[in-house]
Order: C-alpha cells, then structure tokens, then sequence
C-alpha cells in the first residue's frame, strides 16, 4: 500500500478534527487547522457551504486556498470533506 494511501486511511473513518463554518477561514480557524496538522500529520477537516459565501469561491477553489495558507497537501476530497498533510517541523520554536 502506498504511503497517501496509508495516511488516508488513518483518519477517514474517524471524526472530522476541525469544522469550518460561517466564518470562513478565519485566523482562528487556521491556527486550530495549523495546531492540529503539527500534532497529528493528517487530519480531516469538514467544510460546511456557508463557508463558500464567505469567501465567495467554489469547492475547488477554497480547498486549494486551505492548503496553501497552511503549506499543507490535499491527500483527498471527498464532498465537503479535506484531509490534509504537513510533515511535522524537528523542532518548536
């Protein structure tokens, strides 16, 4: 099995780890997504189409916006469903 595979796998059956809603993609939102992706690697956030309006995008658009306001990769899409990857950084600030 290949390693995206693998790390799919990992947490696409679990809880959605972060919720994106009518706030968009707000600074907090980010820090939490940003918190997350340090301490697990791959997570799966949900986006809820409110969000779209806000940042008055498509799916496609506001998914590839997510990712590169954190330096993250998209693993997979699934509906309204992102699981993203960011290697962890060998040291914390």
């Amino acid at each position: 099995m290949s390693r995206r595979k693998e790390l799919v796998k990992r947490v696409l059956h679990g809880r959605p780890h972060v919720h994106i809603g009518k706030g968009g993609l707000s600074e907090s939102v980010l820090n939490e997504i940003d918190r997350q992706l340090e301490e697990n690697e791959v997570i799966k956030v949900r986006i809820l189409r409110s969000a779209f309006s806000v940042e008055e995008c498509d799916k496609d658009v506001f998914v590839k916006l997510l990712a590169e306001r954190l330096n993250a990769k998209v693993l997979d899409v699934r509906g309204l469903t992102v699981i993203l990857y960011r290697r962890r950084r060998l040291y914390k600030r």
